[in-house]
């Protein structure tokens, strides 16, 4: 195949007119979806590039979206965010799009301080990514670029956010243990420390109500300080009989603190955790979980936000994606 495929190129292959593949190619009206649908496949198959500098210079638009990471939710170990910017990436390619990924140290959170990728205006549009403070996520909501929250929201009702529904993941997940015989079941987290561990433990804490198992104060366990740095487990001396940890890492790091202690898992006490990221297999025994659907919530975060970006006018709210339960091997019936 020829290098630098044009639109006549495609539009010679289908027996079109290159107006036609021009409107299929820019998402433009006077198209069937069935055929837009077709010509995009053949640009695909002939590797035709959509030529964004030159779309970019005639409409003002930088054809990039800056996707924001604070900095605690970006380690070495923080592998699940990445994931998530991955599956971002790869649906703005769909879209003719870039994702610029910018980590945002805890010092420009704490100072107000804009991304440069935004005071050189090199974006459309962001996506942050990551539970944020309300100060900042004021600031970002008052600038002149449309924005989606993607895994955080807070109780300002004019944001935009996109969200695994942890509350229910969290609810089936302890409402599996006590339909395994469980009643002593602990939660692990710190339920101040961010939106999703919150919302995560209400679902825990729903199950009990519902099974008139008492809230065991001791039974609530952090995992993290306030800046989010991971701090030793603090077991209580009347041991659970299973522990729901708000994320599969937390259970990775609960297991093998269990076992250094001389407890064996699911034997012992059983565990589960949230996300179906790479500590659930990691873990032995094989962690069961509940697995976040980031395929689903990425295709709908790209989709809402250059939406946005179209039509300034857009809302949507707060938009959940419900996750899948995963039975593996870390769970024992004690009935």
């Amino acid at each position: 195949m020829k290098g630098n495929i044009t639109m006549r190129d495609i539009a010679e292959k289908l027996g079109v007119s290159s107006v036609t593949v021009s409107k299929a190619l820019n998402d433009k009206e006077g198209v069937s979806d069935e055929l837009k649908k077709r010509i995009k496949q053949v640009a695909d198959e002939m590797g035709y590039r959509f030529n964004t500098h030159a779309k970019s210079m005639k409409e003002g638009l930088s054809y990039n979206i800056g996707i924001i990471i604070p900095e605690q939710f970006a380690g070495s170990t923080q592998a699940f965010y990445l994931q998530f910017y991955q599956h971002l990436s790869q649906n703005m390619d769909v879209h003719h799009y870039s994702g610029i990924l910018h980590i945002l140290s805890r010092e420009d959170e704490r100072n107000l301080a804009l991304p440069r990728i935004y005071t050189e205006k090199k974006i459309d549009g962001f996506i942050m990514l990551g539970q944020i403070s309300p100060e900042y996520v004021k600031m970002i909501q008052n600038t002149d670029v449309p924005v989606i929250f993607l895994d955080f929201y807070t109780d300002q009702t004019n944001i935009d956010s996109v969200l695994t529904d942890n509350f229910f993941g969290v609810y089936e997940m302890t409402n599996y243990l006590i339909r395994n015989g469980h009643k002593k079941i602990a939660y692990v987290g710190n339920i101040h420390s961010t939106s999703s561990i919150q919302d995560r433990f209400l679902g825990y804490y729903k199950s009990l109500l519902e099974s008139r198992i008492e809230l065991n104060p001791d039974y609530i366990i952090k995992d993290r300080d306030e800046l989010g740095n991971y701090i030793p487990f603090e077991l209580p001396e009347d041991m659970p009989t299973a522990f729901v940890c708000n994320c599969d890492q937390v259970a990775f790091n609960l297991i093998n603190d269990l076992k250094k202690k001389g407890y064996d898992v699911p034997n012992d006490c059983s565990v589960v955790g949230f996300d179906n990221d790479i500590y659930a297999t990691l873990t032995e025994p094989k962690l069961t979980t509940v697995e976040v659907n980031m395929k689903e919530m990425s295709k709908v975060t790209v989709k809402f936000i250059i939406e946005k970006i179209k039509n300034r006018k857009k809302t949507y709210g707060r938009v959940m994606i419900k996750g899948t339960m995963i039975y593996r091997d870390s769970v024992k019936n004690i009935l």
